[in-house]
């Protein structure tokens, strides 16, 4: 969410004994829904900036789309407070797709794509170094989603002219927490050799380079690997030794 604007600064929006959807997608209102425990307090304002839920001293934030967005939110956020972020990655997807004419029957089928707890590296990117704060947390649940598709000639021609009318929660499946690097340095494959490139890590995944590549980048960022030297024209990583900053 948006930095609100400063004429609200210092003020507390009016509380609502329910969870405020108001203007929310989909699966963002259905993830916060299933998330809530009682006592939990939605859209507080937390130094000029809106927060899904704060529960006690910890605030937590869910994220259905990509991280960029959130940097200098979060930056300010985890400065004096405890953060986690919430991201859904969708371990089984259904994608629904309505007649081009808005009257015809829809077509439903199951995407052949399945995601893991390491699809979380695709958006970390964009602030690495963010778990060795001690403040900052990132919980990612794997769900089952389905995805309604409407159609729009002569737009997003990846898509052929369709486009994402929603997301729609089906269910959580299942959840991991990661607190410090050494946890996400347990999504390294256990059949990975002692120092690795990227090609072997994506072989050992069994998943495409890029999301390696970009694993390895996070990885390095949060120190947690480093670099020992090169195999033909490609870096050489291997896990970093225990460090009081990082936590391994």
């Amino acid at each position: 969410m948006n930095r609100v604007n400063a004429k609200m600064s210092g003020q507390s929006p009016p509380e609502s004994p329910k969870i405020g959807t108001l203007n929310e997608k989909p699966l963002h209102a259905a993830l916060k829904e299933w998330y809530a425990q009682p006592g939990d307090r939605f859209e507080v304002l937390v130094d000029g900036y809106v927060v899904d839920i704060v529960r006690g001293d910890l605030l937590v934030e869910i994220q259905t789309g990509g991280f960029s967005s959130l940097k200098r939110k979060l930056a300010v956020l985890t400065e004096g407070h405890r953060l986690r972020l919430v991201y859904p990655v969708a371990r089984e997807k259904w994608l629904r797709k309505m007649a081009p004419d808005g009257h015809g029957q829809t077509e439903r089928r199951k995407s052949p794509r399945r995601g893991g707890f390491e699809d979380v590296f695709h958006e970390l990117v964009s602030f690495p170094a963010l778990l060795a704060n001690p403040h900052f947390s990132v919980e990612v649940l794997l769900i089952q989603e389905e995805e309604t598709r409407r159609y729009e000639g002569g737009r997003h021609w990846r898509r052929r002219g369709w486009v994402v009318e929603s997301r729609n929660l089906l269910e959580v499946v299942e959840r991991r927490l990661f607190e410090t690097p050494v946890d996400m340095v347990a999504l390294l494959p256990g059949n990975l050799s002692e120092s690795f490139t990227t090609g072997g890590l994506a072989a050992a995944m069994g998943r495409p380079r890029r999301l390696a590549q970009r694993m390895a980048y996070c990885l390095r960022a949060m120190g947690a690997i480093k670099v020992v030297g090169k195999c033909r024209r490609a870096l050489l990583y291997t896990r970093a030794e225990p460090s009081k900053t990082t936590g391994l």
